[in-house]
């Protein structure tokens, strides 16, 4: 660490926030483990930042800003602790804020994505910025459209865009989030952005676009998401959502909403989901298609369910199915189909949230419907996810030879699949498999061999 004059800055706002030094080194902690980093950061450490004007290395200062954002509530960024970038590459906070024009925002995201450029490819997830749709989810409806310049388009570009999306989301489920994403980044970037700032024909096309733009940003937060970057998920669905809140679509944004709600139970952080899931539903509740509208309900039940309100969580799981059921033949949203049919993902979905309520057994026959209510050639890496799923819950039953089967099965779908969510999955797998390997049961160390030769790198 680098000594220089003392921090007055972090020192003023470790004693706005009440941290000790040890609680501050704690907070830290808890936010590199939430990344999967080991940091050793103690109290001594803290001492030394404020004190002697000491530099955090490495993806410490990261930590150290949201943990204070946490505390505080407010995005903190390097700046406001005293700090430079932990990269000396650029402004860390970019996409943490709903500004006045999400496609200039989007477009240097974008940037530093398809260069990989590790201060918001390593960026962490941030708590404070998932209040932000929520405060400002009648605020952005008012905002004035941005300048448009540049040639006239019309209803061809919009479906043009259109299809490029729909062609790298079946891409994206039947590959993984990996494979084409610097080449959708790109498009993104050089197409989708200047786009958004054509002269339109009439103005409801200009909105389409932004619609359709919405989904595209949308996509690359899935990818990010599915490549394990949380951080800079986040931002991208921060974007996909003022899109949409511009775009005037109904339902849209609170589609959005909806997604980082999910993330953020993903990440066990349900601070926020369940405001989060809630208003997502409230903005598209009797407007959307009820097929459509069954996603919020079921996502809405998985919030509730992680805040142990167990019989609001099973009057939602009834709404989804009930809305399932009265809106058979209707058409569905464009926007909403990013994982497919709406049947599947609430399927899906319910059995997350039977997992959360402790019904194993009724999870794990969800997770196998819906499964097999997907064409396993378009949505290989889904379908390989949800049987992990159905093999953890079969395995949290006591049916070792059933969720090794299981297992095998999900296994067959992850070939060609470059995510590091089916990853993760098999190194989760060997390790639940590890005290049956150990002693010596033959479909546990058989599928631990399979599992090692497909985490070996070819």
């Amino acid at each position: 660490m680098r000594k220089h004059a003392p921090n007055h800055q972090l020192k003023s706002l470790l004693a706005e926030a009440r941290l000790t030094y040890e609680t501050t080194a704690r907070a830290v902690r808890a936010v590199a483990d939430e990344l999967g980093l080991r940091l050793q950061t103690n109290k001594t450490a803290v001492h030394h930042w404020v004190s002697y004007g000491a530099v955090p290395e490495g993806p410490t200062a990261r930590c150290l800003a949201e943990a204070l954002s946490r505390r505080l509530r407010r995005i903190i960024t390097l700046h406001d602790l005293g700090l430079p970038s932990a990269t000396g590459a650029g402004d860390d906070s970019i996409g943490l804020a709903l500004g006045p024009d999400p496609v200039e925002v989007l477009a240097t995201i974008g940037e530093a994505d398809v260069h990989r450029r590790k201060f918001l490819t390593a960026s962490v997830y941030s708590f404070a910025a998932t209040a932000l749709p929520l405060e400002h989810v009648t605020e952005l409806a008012g905002r004035a459209a941005a300048a448009r310049s540049g040639a006239m388009a019309g209803a061809a570009e919009v479906r043009a865009v259109r299809d490029m999306v729909a062609l790298f989301t079946e891409m994206d489920e039947r590959l993984g989030g990996q494979h084409g994403r610097a080449a959708f980044v790109q498009y993104l970037i050089s197409d989708v952005a200047p786009l958004c700032r054509a002269r339109f024909r009439t103005a409801a096309l200009h909105r389409e676009m932004l619609s359709v733009a919405s989904s595209a940003a949308h996509l690359a937060g899935w990818k990010a998401y599915d490549s394990g970057e949380q951080g800079m998920a986040q931002r991208y669905y921060m974007q996909a959502f003022a899109l949409a809140a511009e775009s005037g679509e109904v339902g849209q944004d609170g589609f959005v909403m909806r997604t980082m709600s999910q993330q953020g139970m993903k990440l066990h952080a349900p601070e926020r989901c369940l405001d989060l899931a809630a208003t997502g539903l409230s903005r598209a509740a009797g407007r959307i298609p009820a097929r459509a509208q069954a996603l919020f309900h079921i996502t809405h039940a998985h919030a509730l369910a992680k805040t142990d309100r167990r019989r609001e969580a099973a009057v939602e799981m009834e709404a989804a199915r009930t809305a399932l059921d009265s809106g058979q033949g209707e058409d569905v949203p464009f926007w909403a189909l990013a994982w497919g049919p709406p049947e599947a993902t609430v399927a899906s979905r319910t059995a997350k949230v039977l997992d959360t309520l402790g019904d194993h057994r009724r999870a794990g026959q969800h997770y196998t419907r819906a499964a097999a209510s997907r064409p396993a050639d378009t949505y290989a890496r889904i379908v390989a996810l949800d049987l992990v799923s159905a093999a953890e819950s079969q395995l949290k039953q006591g049916s070792l030879e059933e969720a090794c089967a299981t297992w095998g099965r999900a296994m067959d779908h992850m070939d060609g699949v470059a995510s590091a969510r089916t990853r993760k999955a098999v190194r989760t797998m060997r390790r639940d498999l590890a005290p049956y390997r150990t002693r010596g049961l033959r479909c546990a160390t058989d599928l631990d061999e399979r599992a090692t030769a497909f985490l070996t790198p070819s």
